[in-house]
């Protein structure tokens, strides 16, 4: 087991920059995933831990050892039973037979391999080959293991089955997990930590709720969640100690505590953020509960998912919002309804993109 430690890492192509001074420390026994768009620089990132990218600037230890030069070696041989491929790592490192039987038995009791033992790679599934190779790992007892997206070729069914299994995997064996994934389900289920990158450089580092509830800029905040966050461009205005957000004519008024958390730079152009989930949708015109506004607006869209309903409403012909709700909600395209938005949750960004409350 062991930490490890990116300092000053950056990778150029040329004069084209993939990844930008990462400085992050991964402590023992962490799962920590690297999330992001496609470009972003995370398998990058990941490949440099790896062996797989020479280093540009930098350097990246794994424990107390700098692996900068480190050469990878994982493939699966088509002409290898489960059993050899799995034991393959031992018997090149000169492991005796007995010991290399017992370590490969292991390892697949662990990843339910028992049955496909005798089998060849082609005749296992998609989700079976990759946990033939994460076996390969297991009997060389690593002290990290290295995961670059290994669910993306997956079916959903599958998906949900082999991420259960990598977290029981680590629950066992506790061992300091990187996981590279562009989707925010898996960042968030399974991460003690996620680490945000766009355009080579990371974002935010955290727990996943709390960079879901504490966005520190706008690309944070519009990459977690489904549906999107809320985004509307307007401006603050003040009327004594009133403080309104304002956008195409609509005003919506901030709580005190929220108002009290914007520095000076709130007083120029600035984008409010709702998630869909702190949208109410109301179908009469009682009064909102205490903390939110309510604003009148048509329901555009309706789409039912089983567990939710999302309902797109316009407030004028510039401004729509997305809200999340019951899904049993007698709604219609075309029905008038007020919209209940729970301020206290509300996130305001300045024209650079950056979170301006303070408490964020």
């Amino acid at each position: 087991m062991a930490k490890v430690e990116f300092v000053e890492v950056s990778k150029r192509y040329g004069d084209a920059g993939a990844v930008s001074n990462v400085n992050l420390t991964i402590e023992d026994h962490e799962f920590v995933v690297l999330l992001g768009p496609s470009g972003c620089g995370k398998s990058t990132l990941f490949k440099m831990i790896a062996g797989l990218e020479e280093i540009s600037d930098g350097e990246i230890y794994i424990g107390d050892r700098m692996v900068n030069y480190t050469h990878p070696s994982n493939a699966l041989y088509p002409h290898m039973t489960v059993a050899d491929n799995i034991g393959f790592p031992l018997k090149m490192t000169g492991v005796g037979k007995d010991e290399t039987r017992r370590r490969v038995a292991s390892a697949a009791h662990v990843l339910g391999l028992e049955p496909y033992l005798e089998r060849r790679p082609e005749q296992l599934s998609g989700g079976q080959r990759q946990r033939v190779a994460l076996g390969r790992a297991i009997v060389r007892e690593p002290s990290v293991f290295l995961m670059d997206e290994p669910l993306s070729n997956l079916d959903a069914q599958l998906r949900v089955q082999t991420r259960e299994e990598i977290l029981r995997l680590h629950s066992r064996l506790q061992t300091t997990t990187i996981y590279v994934t562009h989707d925010q389900v898996e960042a968030m289920t399974m991460g003690h930590r996620i680490v945000v990158m766009r355009a080579g450089e990371v974002q935010q580092v955290g727990p996943p709720q709390q960079v879901y509830d504490h966005p520190v800029n706008t690309f944070v905040a519009a990459f977690l969640g489904s549906p999107r966050i809320n985004l509307h461009a307007g401006s603050i205005a003040r009327d004594g100690l009133d403080v309104f957000f304002e956008t195409n004519g609509l005003r919506i008024p901030l709580p005190p505590e929220k108002a009290a958390n914007l520095d000076a730079a709130a007083d120029g152009e600035v984008a409010l953020g709702i998630r869909p989930e702190d949208i109410a949708v109301q179908l009469d015109h009682e009064n909102g509960a205490s903390g939110r506004a309510t604003i009148p607006a048509t329901v555009s869209l309706v789409e039912p998912v089983g567990s939710d309903l999302y309902v797109n409403a316009a407030s004028d012909e510039l401004t729509t919002w997305m809200a999340r709700t019951d899904p049993r909600l007698p709604v219609t395209r075309g029905q008038p309804v007020r919209l209940a938005i729970n301020l206290a949750n509300a996130h305001l960004f300045g024209a650079d993109g950056r979170n301006l409350s303070a408490s964020s």
